[in-house]
């Protein structure tokens, strides 16, 4: 047998075992709100890292194989209308004039999980996102700002980094940042990101709270998820949620995740939080995805839970990253809502490069 006709043999046979995998693999809606109800929050205080690997002590993370991988990749079916296929957040013009034409505080959708806040004196950006690609995966919309434009009119934000996969920590849009811009982490992450030339950067663990002066603190929590990029191995580093408490707003950023208990204990400690960032992103198929990404019923529970006024979904209208596509979870939190006859003012569903006004 030829080489070419080995390979070709070999590549059925494992989308053959994939495909199987998939079919022993049933996902129950029910089971799952089960399985969350029965964790006790008590384990949310407890350690989550044993010889060097971090986890979730309340809940552990399926185990996936290769075979099912390639069998959520190769064998899951979808059926997405050809206006579910072709919904976009819309892509505002002229961003950066209209920045330099906002004088006070206000939230920035730049794309994906990148938002600028400016509070004060201060500026913040999350998870800073601008290359065309997140590894493999290529953009299906551009940045509100480009690379350049972003670093030339923040050139001192502060950088909040939820965990290292790559749509979420990009190496070209951190190393564009001066050096000494303050970044702050999860465990695990600090040496990664001193290899992107940064020096200022600061570990957090899960409850961890850093007070930054001025009436500025910020709390490290958990999250539902997992890491693992290429120069790291797998949750070899932490992932994280994260707390902005200003003077006069708090800014909850939930990174990424899958709905747990965490979003009521945090609700609890830390009562009035304004702006909820919820995570909406690649939560099909089901039985993949569950565990570490929110449908969008669980992200609107877990905004309630906070105690939040305000949610802006994030994640969405950027990349393909699940079976959906990218911009499916913006149009189903808007047929949900109006199937649960929802007031929508509390959804704040913007555009890329849409500016929301901080009164």
């Amino acid at each position: 047998m030829t080489n070419w006709k080995f390979l070709l043999v070999a590549f059925v046979l494992i989308l053959v075992g994939a495909n199987a995998c998939v079919k022993r693999e049933p996902f129950s809606e029910a089971d799952w709100v089960k399985r969350v109800a029965a964790t006790r929050e008590a384990d949310y205080d407890k350690a989550h890292v044993k010889e060097g690997i971090y986890f979730a002590p309340w809940m552990e993370m399926p185990h996936r194989n290769f075979f099912q991988v390639l069998g959520w990749k190769f064998f899951t079916p979808t059926n997405y209308s050809q206006e579910e296929k072709n919904h976009l957040p819309a892509v505002l013009p002229d961003t950066l004039a209209r920045l330099k034409a906002t004088p006070g505080d206000f939230i920035l959708w730049v794309g994906h999980n990148t938002f600028v806040v400016r509070v004060g004196k201060r500026v913040w950006v999350t998870d800073p996102m601008f290359s065309n690609r997140a590894l493999l995966p290529a953009r299906v919309t551009p940045p509100a700002l480009t690379l350049d434009q972003f670093t030339a009119f923040f050139p001192r934000a502060s950088v909040i980094i939820s965990h290292n996969h790559y749509d979420h920590l990009d190496r070209a849009s951190i190393q564009a940042m001066a050096a000494d811009v303050p970044v702050f982490v999860p465990m695990g992450l600090g040496r990664i990101l001193k290899g992107m030339y940064k020096t200022e950067v600061t570990e957090m663990d899960w409850w961890q709270e850093m007070d930054l002066g001025e009436g500025i603190k910020l709390v490290c929590l958990p999250a539902q998820h997992w890491s693992m990029r290429a120069d790291q191995g797998r949750n070899e580093s932490l992932w994280a949620s994260w707390l902005l408490i200003t003077p006069d707003k708090q800014f909850y950023f939930g990174g990424d995740t899958g709905y747990f208990k965490g979003f009521g204990l945090i609700g609890q400690r830390y009562p009035g939080i304004d702006y909820a960032f919820m995570a909406t992103t690649a939560y099909h198929p089901r039985w993949f995805m569950h565990y570490q990404h929110m449908n969008i019923p669980e992200a609107v529970k877990g905004f309630r839970e906070l105690g939040a006024k305000y949610f802006i979904p994030t994640q969405w209208g950027t990349f393909n990253l699940g079976s959906g596509p990218a911009g499916y979870p913006g149009l189903d939190l808007q047929r949900y809502l109006e199937r649960e006859k929802l007031d929508p003012a509390p959804f704040k569903i913007m555009d890329i490069g849409e500016i929301i006004n901080i009164p």
